[in-house]
């Protein structure tokens, strides 16, 4: 099983909060009768495959806990239409998610899955199942979360969008190469099997960014991504992840 650390626990240290505050905070689930309990949203794939690997979470002391322990509080009692809890605190990160945290171009940090936790706007998906999602700069940065069946919530995944491109080139906090990249990323994943060469082409990505095992840019112009290790040339994310990265011997 996967092991999972805290949202306090190795988590850096967190700034201000967004002044943008899309939803009014939700800290505990609504009591509910058995008569009136509202018919539950689908199992996404995304929470089934969590709900299998869950093992334990680090509590406050830094301690691992499993997740049957019965010192849960209520989280036990959640079900999945009940809004996910607003405290960051609470939250562990899957393997999955802390290795999305050192690849670059990902531009997640623990510091904005906490904001968007406590601030973003929450929506449902029938894919993912819970989103926070919270504009900062021009970008969007959305965040999946499971915290039902279990006393571990849990942050899935998460990714960042352009919202605005003219906003977030007028950040401090981006350049244009942060932009180009952020949006390359996401229409390569919007449709992984899609070719996409007219969505690349006016991109400029001169830092290379993580997809799978290669090491990707791109020029104006050129209709594909390049991995910087092996030379391969990509038009979908499909491309990108069923081959294996071979660095190029030196001289070529």
């Amino acid at each position: 099983m996967a092991s999972r650390q805290g949202g306090s626990g190795d988590a850096e240290p967190l700034g201000p909060g967004s002044t943008e505050r899309r939803t009014a905070s939700t800290t505990a689930a609504a009591t509910r009768q058995p008569d009136a309990r509202p018919r539950s949203p689908p199992e996404s794939p995304a929470r089934r495959r969590e709900r299998a690997g869950r093992s334990g979470r680090t509590g406050r002391s830094g301690e691992y806990r499993s997740v049957d322990s019965p010192h849960g509080g209520e989280a036990a009692a959640r079900t999945p239409e009940d809004p996910p809890v607003r405290d960051p605190s609470l939250y562990a990160l899957t393997d999955h998610f802390r290795e999305r945290l050192e690849q670059p171009g990902r531009y997640v940090s623990t510091r904005t899955v906490s904001d968007a936790i406590r601030e973003g706007q929450l929506r449902w998906n029938s894919t993912d199942g819970w989103r926070f999602a919270l504009v900062e700069g021009g970008v969007r940065f959305v965040v999946v979360v499971s915290d039902t069946e279990t006393n571990s919530p849990v942050v899935v995944t998460g990714w960042t969008e352009v919202a605005n491109r003219e906003a977030a080139l007028e950040a401090s906090r981006w350049d244009g190469v942060d932009v180009d990249t952020i949006a390359v990323r996401a229409a390569l994943s919007e449709s992984a099997s899609t070719p996409i060469p007219d969505r690349i082409r006016p991109r400029t990505v001169t830092r290379p960014f993580e997809v799978g095992e290669h090491r990707l840019e791109t020029e104006p112009g050129e209709p594909f991504v390049r991995c910087t290790d092996c030379g391969c040339r990509f038009r979908s994310k499909e491309g990108i992840t069923s081959r294996r990265c071979r660095q190029r011997s030196p001289g070529r």
